[in-house]
């Protein structure tokens, strides 16, 4: 849940900024992408632990951090697959007649967008979960007596000689998960390149 959860957060912000900037473009596009690039220079498990210095440790803080961190990477994303879309043709034709912009960023460009956001998506939970899993390891996390895989790798290591299995099995499900996503994300890849391959065929 702190994957998906925080992810979904920076999906919606992200897709929504990262549109608007790309497709109004000129200063508002020029000062988001100088404000994007002054987070993306700062490592995100460091923005994280800023912003949890700031709210205090918790799951729901994790996912607010974790969110606020994985944003700036979904904003550059969309705003580069919506300069490609905004130069369609069927774009043009569509403010040829008229079509507002909200329905052309819903109807034309959003679609466009969609693969690469299913596969940064993807991608971004299981880099969630590893930097949520560090944090709770730390005890800036998940908070006893909630149970979160990094928590219980640092409760463990205190007793890995007399109780090895409470360290062990946490780290491999840990280390499945995110393996799992990264195996969806070449998948959805592989598939998006697939159906581009089709089109261009076709």
């Amino acid at each position: 849940s702190i994957g998906l959860i925080s992810v979904a957060l920076a999906l919606g912000f992200g897709a929504f900024i990262g549109l608007i900037s790309g497709y109004r473009g000129g200063r508002l596009d020029w000062g988001i992408m100088r404000l994007v690039d002054i987070v993306l220079a700062l490592p995100g498990i460091l923005l994280a632990l800023v912003v949890i210095a700031i709210l205090g440790p918790g799951i729901s803080n994790v996912m607010i951090a974790l969110g606020i961190a994985t944003v700036p990477i979904f904003i550059r994303v969309v705003r580069g697959s919506t300069l490609a879309a905004r130069e369609q043709v069927y774009v043009e034709s569509a403010l040829a007649v008229g079509t507002t912009d909200p329905v052309i960023l819903v109807k034309y460009i959003l679609p466009n967008v969609a693969g690469p956001l299913l596969v940064l998506s993807t991608l971004s939970v299981a880099d969630a979960l590893l930097v949520a899993s560090g944090l709770s390891f730390l005890g800036l996390g998940a908070q006893p007596p909630s149970p979160e895989w990094g928590a219980m790798l640092a409760a463990g290591r205190l007793h890995i000689r007399e109780a090895w299995w409470v360290t062990v099995f946490p780290g491999v499900a840990i280390a499945l998960a995110i393996v799992g996503f990264n195996f969806a994300a070449d998948w959805a890849q592989a598939r998006m390149r697939m159906e581009q391959s089709t089109d261009a065929y076709l």
